[in-house]
C-alpha cells in the first residue's frame, strides 16, 4: 500500500500542498478538484461534486471513497451508511484503489469510517469489532499506513470503553503507546492524537496531555493561540470541526489533571469564539464543564446559569447523537447535566426550578429513547397520529433535524447554520400546535409548576422523584407549598428488591421494610399528604416500587390514600379527564412472559384476573399474550386500559406510559402502545 495523506487539519495550506503533490491523481481534472477540496475542508462542495456525478451514473471506488469520506465528515449518517454499503460492492467486484490517500486498496478506510460513524451512532459492540477487522486487515497486509493502524486501534480501544469493557482498552492503549511512528517520527502527530483519544475515553486525562506534549510538531500554547485568534478559523472551511474537539480534549485534560485555572482560562477563551455556539455537541460539553468550576469554587448561582445554557443547547438537538465522540473519545452524559442543574438548584432554594429541570430530565430521555424509531414507527404510535398532516410534520422535522446536525462548513460573517437551526425550530413549533402530544415524543418540553398544578384535583399532592446516581431528590407539591429534600439513593434498589421478595414470599419482615420505605420515601413530606390523595411520579428503581404497600407505622399507604402514577407530572396535560360514568371497555395487562422467571410477576397476573372480572366488557392480556404486538392490534378498540402492578411493568421512561397509561386508567380514546 502507498503512505497514507490523511487530511490534518492544524495546518491548511501545508496540507493542500502535500496532498496535490503526494496523491497519484487518474483523470486528473476530476481528481485534482476533488483532492483540493478535501484538503481544504471543503467537504460539502465535495459532496455536491460526487452527488452530480453520481447522478449521472455509478460511481468507481475512486470516486465513491471519495463521497463517503465527505459524508463521513459532515455527519451524514444516513447516506454514509448507504454509502459504505456501495463502496463494499465495489470493492467485492475488484474495484479498489483509491484517489484520497493513494491507497491500493480502500477496505480499511471503509471500515474506519464505518467503525467511527458507529461509535457517535452509540453502536459500541459493532464498532469495536468492525475497527478490530480492520486492524486485523492491515495487520495481514503488513501495511505502512501507521495512521490508519492507530486510527483504527483507537476506534476499537474507545468502543471497547464505552461499552465498558476497560481491560481490554487499557491493553490496546498499551500496544498502541509501543507502536513506532516511522521513519524519521513521520507519523508522531497521528499517534498522539490517536493516543490523546484514548486515554480521554479511559479517564487518563494525564495521559492526554502527555500525548500532545510528545508530539514536537505540536505546541499547546500555539495551537490554542492560534484557535482563539481565529488563524484556524477564517474563511469558509471546516476546520471548526476539527480544531474545537482537539480544543476541548486539552482544557477537559487541564481541568481533570488538577490544573484548574488553565482550564478556566481555556475554557473561557473558546467559549468567547463565535464559531463555537455553532458545534452544539462541544459547545454544551463546554458550558458543562465551565458550571462544574464554578460550582468546584462555589459558585452555585454562576454553575447554574452554565448548567441552564448547557440544557438549553441540549434540547435543541433532536437526538442525543455524539458527533464528536470518534474525534475527542469522549461521551458527555447529558442526564447527569441535569442532575448538576438539580443539585444545585436545590442548594439554593430554587425548588421549583429544580422541578423544572427533573420534568425536563425525563422529557429528554424519552426524546432519547425514541430517536431510534424513527418518524414512521413514532407516528405509527403516538396519540393522534393517525392524522395524516401531523405525520407529514413529523416526517419534515426529522429531515430537518439531520439537516441540523450537518457539519457543513461555518462562514464567520453569516454563520448559515444559524438558518438550518431556525428551519428546526419552526417545524419544531408547527408540530406542536398542530398535535402537542405528537411533538412531546421529538422534543423537550415540560410543564412548568404553575401549570401542573392546575391539573391536580382539589384532594392531590403531588410527589415527584428522581434518583441521579447515588442522590435521591424528591419534591412534593401542594396547592400553595412545595418541599424538597434530597436522599441517599446508594440502598435504594436493594430495598425495593427486598420488599418485593418480602410480599411475593409473606415474609414476616413484610410491614417492617415496608414502614422503613415508607420513613425514606415519604417521611420528609407526611405533613403535605396527610389527608390527601397522591400523585406519584417515581424514577429509576422507584417505578418497581408498590407504593400502595408502603406502611406509615398504622396503615399500609392504600388504605388512607387514593393514589395515580404517572411517568412524568407533565404527562397530564395529554391525559383524558376523568369521567364520572363507570369504566367499561378496558384492556387489562398483567405479568408478561419475558422469557425470564425471575422477573415472572404472578401476583400482577392475580391482579389483572380480578380486574377483568370487576369491569364490564374488558379483554385480559397475560404472559405470552401480553405483547407489544397483540396490544398494538387490539388496543384501539379500547377506551381504558388497566396494567396491574403497573410500576413493575414500565420502566425509566417508557413510551408505553408517556403514550396512554394513566393510573386512573383513564385514555383519550384512541388507546395505543408501544
Amino acid at each position: 500500500m502507498h503512505g497514507g495523506c490523511w487530511p490534518l487539519p492544524t495546518w491548511p495550506p501545508l496540507l493542500a500542498l502535500l496532498a496535490l503533490l503526494c496523491c497519484p491523481l487518474a483523470r486528473a481534472d476530476r481528481g485534482t478538484e476533488q483532492v483540493a477540496l478535501a484538503a481544504s475542508g471543503r467537504y460539502d462542495m465535495l459532496e455536491q461534486l460526487l452527488e452530480a456525478q453520481q447522478a449521472k451514473g455509478p460511481l468507481d471506488t475512486r470516486d465513491r471513497h471519495a463521497l463517503c469520506f465527505a459524508y463521513s465528515k459532515t455527519k451524514r449518517y444516513a447516506r454514509l451508511m448507504a454509502c459504505l454499503d456501495q463502496l463494499a460492492l465495489n470493492l467485492q467486484r475488484g474495484d479498489k484503489p483509491t484517489r484520497l490517500f493513494a491507497l491500493d486498496d480502500a477496505t480499511p478506510a471503509l471500515g474506519l469510517m464505518r467503525s467511527e460513524a458507529q461509535l457517535e451512532l452509540g453502536q459500541y459492540a459493532s464498532a469495536a469489532a468492525t475497527a478490530r477487522a480492520t486492524g486485523e486487515w492491515l495487520a495481514a497486509d503488513r501495511s505502512d499506513d501507521l495512521d490508519m493502524v492507530f486510527n483504527a486501534i483507537a476506534a476499537e480501544a474507545m468502543a471497547l470503553t464505552l461499552a465498558g469493557e476497560r481491560e481490554r482498552a487499557v491493553l490496546l492503549a498499551g500496544r498502541l503507546a509501543g507502536l513506532g511512528t516511522g521513519t524519521m517520527g513521520a507519523y508522531a502527530s497521528a499517534k498522539a492524537m490517536a493516543l490523546a483519544r484514548v486515554r480521554m475515553a479511559l479517564g487518563d486525562y494525564a495521559g492526554v496531555l502527555a500525548a500532545f506534549d510528545s508530539d514536537k510538531l505540536f505546541a499547546v500554547n500555539v495551537f490554542l493561540d492560534l484557535l482563539v485568534s481565529g488563524g484556524f478559523l477564517a474563511g469558509v472551511n471546516n476546520w471548526v470541526w476539527a480544531e474545537l474537539p482537539r480544543a476541548f480534549m486539552i482544557n477537559k485534560a487541564l481541568l481533570e489533571s488538577g490544573r484548574g485555572n488553565e482550564a478556566k482560562a481555556g475554557f473561557d477563551r473558546l467559549l468567547g469564539l463565535r464559531q463555537v455556539a455553532e458545534n452544539g455537541e462541544i459547545y454544551w460539553l463546554l458550558l458543562n464543564e465551565r458550571g462544574r468550576i464554578a460550582e468546584r469554587e462555589q459558585d452555585l448561582a454562576g454553575a447554574l446559569a452554565w448548567y441552564g445554557r448547557a440544557i438549553d443547547v441540549v434540547e435543541q438537538q433532536r437526538a442525543s447523537i455524539n458527533t464528536e465522540a470518534s474525534k475527542i473519545g469522549f461521551v458527555g452524559d447529558k442526564q447527569a447535566l441535569y442532575g448538576r442543574a438539580i443539585a444545585c438548584a436545590l442548594a439554593l432554594g430554587a425548588a421549583e426550578r429544580a422541578y423544572d429541570y427533573m420534568e425536563r430530565a425525563k422529557s429528554r430521555a424519552l426524546v432519547d429513547l425514541l430517536a431510534g424509531k424513527g418518524a414512521g414507527n413514532i407516528a405509527d404510535v403516538a396519540l393522534g397520529a393517525k392524522d395524516g398532516a401531523s405525520s407529514a410534520l413529523l416526517s419534515a422535522l426529522e429531515e430537518s433535524a439531520e439537516a441540523a446536525q450537518v457539519q457543513l462548513p461555518l462562514n464567520m460573517a453569516k454563520a448559515g447554520a444559524a438558518e438550518s437551526r431556525a428551519i428546526l425550530q419552526g417545524r419544531a413549533q408547527a408540530l406542536k400546535n398542530r398535535d402537542p402530544a405528537l411533538a412531546s415524543l421529538v422534543s423537550v418540553g415540560a410543564l412548568s409548576l404553575a401549570e401542573v398544578r392546575r391539573f391536580l384535583r382539589p384532594d392531590e399532592v403531588l410527589i415527584e422523584y428522581y434518583v441521579d446516581k447515588a442522590r435521591l431528590v424528591l419534591i412534593g407539591v401542594g396547592p400553595s407549598s412545595v418541599i424538597s429534600a434530597t436522599l441517599d439513593a446508594a440502598p435504594l434498589e436493594h430495598e425495593v428488591r427486598a420488599l418485593r421478595a418480602a410480599i411475593e414470599g409473606q415474609k414476616a419482615n413484610t410491614k417492617a421494610l415496608a414502614q422503613a420505605l415508607y420513613t425514606r420515601l415519604l417521611g420528609p413530606v407526611a405533613g403535605l399528604i396527610a389527608g390527601r390523595n397522591l400523585v406519584i411520579v417515581p424514577h429509576g428503581s422507584l417505578h418497581y416500587l408498590p407504593f400502595s404497600a408502603l406502611h406509615d407505622g398504622t396503615n399500609y399507604l392504600a388504605a388512607s390514600h387514593n393514589m395515580r402514577y404517572l411517568p412524568s407530572a407533565s404527562v397530564q396535560q395529554y391525559l383524558r379527564r376523568h369521567a364520572s360514568a363507570g369504566v367499561a371497555q378496558m384492556l387489562v395487562l398483567g405479568n408478561p412472559d419475558l422469557g425470564n422467571p425471575q422477573l415472572d410477576l404472578p401476583s400482577a397476573e392475580a391482579e389483572a384476573k380480578m380486574i377483568a372480572r370487576l369491569v364490564p366488557d374488558s379483554k385480559i392480556l397475560t404472559r405470552l399474550a401480553a405483547s407489544e404486538t397483540v396490544c398494538k392490534q387490539i388496543a384501539g378498540n379500547y377506551r381504558y386500559l388497566h396494567v396491574a402492578a403497573h410500576g413493575e411493568f414500565v420502566g425509566d421512561t417508557p413510551l408505553q406510559s408517556r403514550l396512554a397509561l394513566a393510573a386512573d386508567g383513564s385514555n383519550d380514546g384512541s388507546l395505543t402502545c408501544a
